[in-house]
């Protein structure tokens, strides 16, 4: 478990292809949600700690990220942003620094080489580099998948977070494939055992469906990110956090 007294973040997550925010459930089944910088702004307006903006096609489509997003949510918003997808080199990463982003966040690239997360935490510090891992349950453990949870590695989760926060990772960002989307709960087993194996920062993603899911999971966490509960209207930021902050979740009220 977490220290109690560490604040924790809520971090609504938008996922872009080509140019729009798109969701879907268990990674598959994508649908049009709406204007990144709208939403943005909305988040920001509510009172989100940060935003994850993803490029969830960049990796498959072999392409570089989605730099005139980043630029337009970037100029729109003042919170940290986050971006991933398509990141595979210090130059990319580069590119999206300099287009706005606070923290890059690489995921496929990680797995096929590892040495990419020591060379940017030593180009541009820990703090602004977050290791990404998409994670299904197979039979006793959670399996890491890359391609944007496409294909599957013979790495186990656990002991990939270990290693990349030896290798300089600033910050997780772990994804349950199997409740993505399904507004049933986060993987808590998953976040209970992560923060028994690594010291760095967890953001817990997939399964957020009403507040009582976020109030478990930062137990184990240190953020919680989530997209149509938000993107929806399902839950109100500022209200979440007056509901954690009255059951002794530190979290930041604006």
């Amino acid at each position: 478990m977490r220290p109690i007294n560490v604040v924790r973040r809520i971090i609504p997550c938008m996922d872009v292809d080509a140019n729009v925010v798109v969701k879907g459930v268990n990674f598959e089944g994508l649908r049009v949600i709406g204007d990144p910088v709208a939403l943005a702004s909305r988040y920001e307006d509510e009172g989100a700690d940060e935003l994850f903006l993803l490029d969830i096609t960049a990796t498959v489509q072999g392409r570089s990220t989605f730099l005139k997003t980043v630029r337009e949510v970037a100029s729109a918003v003042s919170i940290p942003l986050g971006v991933g997808g398509g990141i595979r080199s210090i130059s990319d990463a580069d590119a999206a620094f300099k287009a706005g982003a606070d923290k890059v966040s690489i995921n496929t690239a990680a797995v096929k080489d590892p040495s990419l997360v020591s060379r940017l935490a030593r180009e541009y510090g820990s703090q602004s580099v977050v290791v990404a891992i998409d994670v299904k349950r197979v039979n006793e453990s959670w399996r890491v998948f890359i391609m944007g949870g496409k294909k599957e590695t013979m790495l186990d989760a656990v002991d990939w977070a270990r290693m990349v926060e030896e290798l300089g990772a600033g910050e997780l960002l772990v994804t349950s494939i199997d409740t993505d989307g399904t507004k049933a709960g986060y993987d808590y087993e998953l976040y209970r055992r992560l923060s028994e194996t690594v010291n760095i920062p967890i953001i817990a993603s997939g399964g957020a469906g009403e507040p009582r899911h976020f109030l478990e999971v930062l137990k184990y966490a240190d953020a919680a990110l989530a997209a149509s509960v938000f993107h929806m209207g399902v839950i109100n930021i500022m209200k979440l956090k007056a509901y954690l902050n009255e059951a002794g979740i530190k979290v930041r009220l604006y």
